[in-house]
């Protein structure tokens, strides 16, 4: 019963990562950034989605999803300001508010009690 309860929830994280990726790459394909940035990013988006889903931190769940978004952006957030540091701007705002959305969207649907 756990396994199907977690599946699920893990299916809930999938697709509102997948609904975060698609967010996330509209502007970028409009400012026709390179297709690996917006891989990248929309690969990032399905993964912190699952990760939201699957963890289980006692905190509120819009830092949740904003913590591990910013946990699984730090590498690549490495690679990209090292040297251009000031396109992590744009980038953090978006983590912020992204992430943020995809914690407490994942809480309230997975947490949903339907009878």
């Amino acid at each position: 019963m756990l396994f199907v309860k977690r599946s699920g929830k893990i299916k809930i994280g999938i697709f509102f990562g997948v609904v975060a990726g698609f967010i996330d790459v509209i502007p970028m394909l409009i400012q026709k950034l390179i297709w690996d940035a917006n891989i990248s990013a929309f690969t990032m988006w399905i993964v912190v989605g699952f990760f939201i889903s699957i963890v289980d931190l006692k905190i509120h769940p819009v830092v949740k999803g904003v913590l591990i978004a910013f946990l699984v952006l730090l590498p690549s957030a490495l690679l990209i300001g090292w040297k251009n540091p000031v396109t992590l701007i744009p980038i953090s705002i978006m983590t912020i508010i992204l992430g943020g959305l995809l914690g407490l969207s994942i809480h309230r649907v997975a947490n949903c009690n339907i009878s």
